[in-house]
């Protein structure tokens, strides 16, 4: 089951990411890359942003990737990953990551340059992967 759930976060790269602050959610719509094991998922976002003041104050975050636009209803499969955030420091490790998401958003060019963009780092602490209304798959990560 954890090859299929790191699977459907590969084949994607998009998700919408929910976040937090003073017991108020926020939900943002997110282009995303992942490393080959999938415990890693990275985004960008401006540092005056909302969502990031929220990851500040709290990087406990959920991240929804599903297959609506895919499969018909029924056969929808939606994956929750849940997991801490956090801005990558380190300048060798963020021009990376920034290479990454630039190969799979290139549309992406002008905002990962803008001096203003924090590259974050979303280290998966689990999967619950839903295939249709009520088979529930629930993995922990070490």
């Amino acid at each position: 089951m954890l090859a299929e759930m790191k699977e459907l976060v590969r084949a994607h790269s998009a998700c919408v990411l929910a976040t937090s602050s003073g017991n108020r959610p926020y939900c943002s719509l997110m282009a995303y890359a992942t490393n080959d094991d999938a415990s890693e998922i990275y985004m960008a976002t401006q540092r005056s942003t909302r969502k990031f003041a929220n990851l500040v104050a709290n990087p406990a975050v959920s991240l929804m990737i599903d297959t609506r636009n895919e499969v018909p209803r029924p056969e929808v499969r939606a994956l929750t990953v849940e997991g801490t955030c956090a801005p990558i420091a380190d300048p060798a490790r963020k021009e990376q990551v920034r290479t990454q998401l630039l190969a799979s958003h290139p549309q992406l060019a002008t905002f990962l340059d803008h001096e203003d963009c924090a590259i974050l780092c979303v280290t998966v602490t689990s999967f619950l992967l839903l295939k249709g209304l009520t088979d529930a798959h629930y993995v922990a990560l070490d």
